[in-house]
């Protein structure tokens, strides 16, 4: 007699349950679907089932963003498995009675909401980027007769900045222009300009970008460079993600360093301080044999660290007469400067490096110097970042005011507001950046707003706070900014918040007219980045 194998009671209980949750999926769906605009609902069930509406999803990352300030439940989380369809989804969107908001979020990097969606959905980059469904990292190289041979990487929106490093490295080669933090997104950094300590000589990173595919408001997916859907392509760079969403950069590479000299030097005098950093900056290499390749600046105060997260760069040993020195003259300015170097330059880099120097007017006596490789200099954030993970110091609120200011206003910025304003609100512990930049470097045609002279500074307030004490630097903030309005300081904000349509219209100047004009071509409907609260105030 053949034995029978009958399911066992725990097998049905087991199917029981399997049913019972089916059951509760089906009817979640349904009731999913019932919230959602019905442009949304309807749309193909290939992209429907990409979507998220759960509150896992809703009130995890796509509500949030770095500066901790801002939080905007969308309506669903939008996770794609390929290009085509983030370009379903805006086209069902163009296409709809009533435009559902898209939003697209790589790091999250903002801080005051400009990833997010209210009421609309957020497309997630990064798990795209995790999935591996995008372009990735693929270095090339070509021939152009205007520019002779050239390497490139086609580069995913979704990608990081550092892997994009690594990548480009594993050839030899690597981008020209960076930022000081790398786990940034490509399309991110895109759509504002990108900058760092390289920006005065190689330009912003949107200045090294030949070719995009981008999928518009209208969710045309369209590739666009300098020469052919131009006026797209223009949009995009430094568009604060109104024009498009990128989902492929073709970014210029040079044969890469291997190792930095790194040297800060320290000053008393904010006059000094800029006058040395306009006469490096003004040494692009272009006519000259040799340049630094990076200068940025920052200051030191009493009320904060000798070393920040930024970078730990003082030797412990000299820490006492640096805040002995600080002390004496409530704020010191800290001039820094790299020179890249590799086998070939090494016998050299030390020579051309103190010809650099020669005749800064830094207080004798510190000067300090490191020789790192390249990778650990421009990922020099990162070791800070981690630190400060460790002791749940990172996901805090960061009231953060990036600034632009003519080189014109620069010493009336530093009296009212670095020995002023600073001074007596005694809370600035974080970072402050400040460093010149060319205009030269910039291309005009492309959306990001600066000042209208030859060269200007960056300033940066990289607050950290508490939950609770936030809005003390955001009133800080308010107050610098009135004093600027007031002393008839023409700043731009980079990473720009504004609140009315007459500040943005200030920020862009004569590119408003423009600004709107390629919305209205590019996304009539409104559509895209609804975060940044240009067209929906």
């Amino acid at each position: 007699m053949v034995a029978e194998n009958h399911p066992s009671p725990t097998y049905f209980i087991l199917l029981l349950i399997t049913i019972t949750r089916l059951i509760s999926t089906v009817g979640k769906t349904s009731q999913w679907k019932a919230v959602l605009p019905a442009e949304l609902a309807e749309v193909d069930e290939d992209v429907f089932d990409k979507l998220r509406g759960d509150s896992e999803a809703l009130q995890g990352r796509a509500s949030k963003d770095y500066g901790n300030i801002a939080r905007e439940v969308p309506l669903a989380v939008f996770h794609p498995a390929s290009a085509q369809d983030i370009a379903h989804l805006i086209k069902a969107s163009y296409r709809g009675a009533v435009p559902f908001k898209v939003a697209a979020r790589g790091q999250g990097h903002s801080t005051r909401g400009q990833a997010m969606a209210r009421g609309g959905v957020v497309v997630d980059m990064a798990g795209f980027r995790e999935r591996g469904s995008g372009v990735g990292i693929r270095v090339s190289n070509t021939v152009d007769p205007s520019v002779g041979y050239f390497h490139y990487a086609d580069v995913g929106g979704e990608q990081l900045w550092i892997d994009v490093l690594h990548a480009t490295l594993e050839h030899g080669l690597a981008p020209l222009s960076w930022t000081d933090y790398l786990y940034l997104t490509v399309g991110g950094t895109l759509s504002n300009a990108g900058i760092s300590g390289q920006t005065f000589r190689f330009g912003p990173q949107i200045s090294t970008v030949r070719e995009m595919d981008v999928i518009t408001g209208k969710g045309e997916s369209v590739t666009c460079s300098s020469q052919t859907n131009s006026e797209l392509f223009h949009a995009v760079l430094g568009g604060l993600g109104q024009f498009g969403i990128i989902t492929r950069a073709r970014i210029a590479l040079a044969p890469a360093p291997k190792r930095v000299k790194w040297v800060r030097l320290l000053y008393n005098e904010f006059s000094d301080f800029t006058k040395d950093q306009e006469q490096l900056i003004s040494i692009t290499g272009r006519k000259q044999n040799i340049a630094v390749d990076y200068v940025e600046g920052s200051l030191l105060m009493h009320q904060g660290p000798i070393n920040n997260w930024r970078s730990s760069f003082f030797p412990l040993a000299d820490h006492g007469r640096i805040i002995s020195l600080v002390t004496q003259h409530s704020v010191l300015y800290c001039l820094e400067v790299a020179k890249y170097y590799d086998g070939q330059s090494e016998n050299n880099v030390d020579k051309e490096l103190q010809v650099l120097l020669q005749g800064l007017s830094y207080i004798p006596g510190f000067y300090y110097e490191k020789d790192v490789s390249y990778v650990e200099f421009l990922n020099r954030v990162r070791g800070g970042e981690l630190k400060l993970q460790s002791q749940g110091l990172w996901d805090v609120p960061h009231p953060w005011l990036n600034l632009f200011i003519p080189k014109s206003q620069i010493m009336d910025f530093d009296s009212g507001v670095f020995k002023n304003i600073i001074l007596k609100r005694n809370i600035t512990t974080g970072p402050v950046l400040v460093y010149p930049m060319n205009r030269n470097k910039w291309d005009n045609r492309m959306s990001a707003s600066i000042p209208d002279e030859e060269i200007f500074y960056t300033v940066g307030f990289l607050h950290s706070s508490g939950f609770d004490n936030w809005k003390d630097y955001d009133t800080q903030n308010k107050e610098i900014l009135q004093f600027c309005n007031d002393a008839g300081i023409n700043i731009k904000q980079y990473l720009p918040h504004y609140r009315t349509q007459e500040d943005w219209t200030k920020h862009f100047g004569p590119k408003w007219r423009t600004f709107v004009e390629r919305k209205q071509q590019f996304d009539p409907r409104m559509i895209l980045s609804p975060g940044q609260r240009i067209f929906n105030n």
